[in-house]
């Protein structure tokens, strides 16, 4: 079983900061692509954030720029979210997602996490 884990959320005030991890676990050969996504109560899941392999190309959402920075550890099949100078908007469930492949398989495969969530006062 392969499986994808957030952790990280919590309840800050605004202007704080948060570092997020996603974790994934089990037989893997590869992960590709990974990024961020987020989901306010009421909305749709909105991209924040992706990350290529090698880690040479990000993408960020406009709302995030320059506060948010996406990275990976490949050796430790991780990916993080540093997040600065958080806002009220900011609020949401955060989830991981990733391109994986399993050990002994030819197809990749988009995988979720649970999600973690975050909350940001005023």
């Amino acid at each position: 079983q392969v499986q994808l884990v957030e952790s990280g959320g919590g309840l800050v005030q605004a202007g704080e900061s948060l570092n997020l991890s996603c974790v994934v676990s089990g037989t893997i050969s590869s992960i590709r692509e990974m990024a961020w996504y987020r989901q306010a109560p009421g909305k749709e899941r909105e991209l924040v954030a992706d990350i290529t392999r090698d880690s040479l190309l990000t993408t960020y959402t406009d709302s995030v720029k320059g506060r948010f920075t996406i990275s990976r550890d490949n050796a430790k099949n991780t990916m993080y979210l540093q997040m600065n100078a958080l806002q009220p908007d900011d609020t949401a469930v955060y989830f991981c997602n990733a391109e994986v492949l399993r050990r002994g398989t030819v197809l990749y495969q988009r995988l979720w996490g649970q999600g973690t969530q975050v909350t940001v006062s005023s």
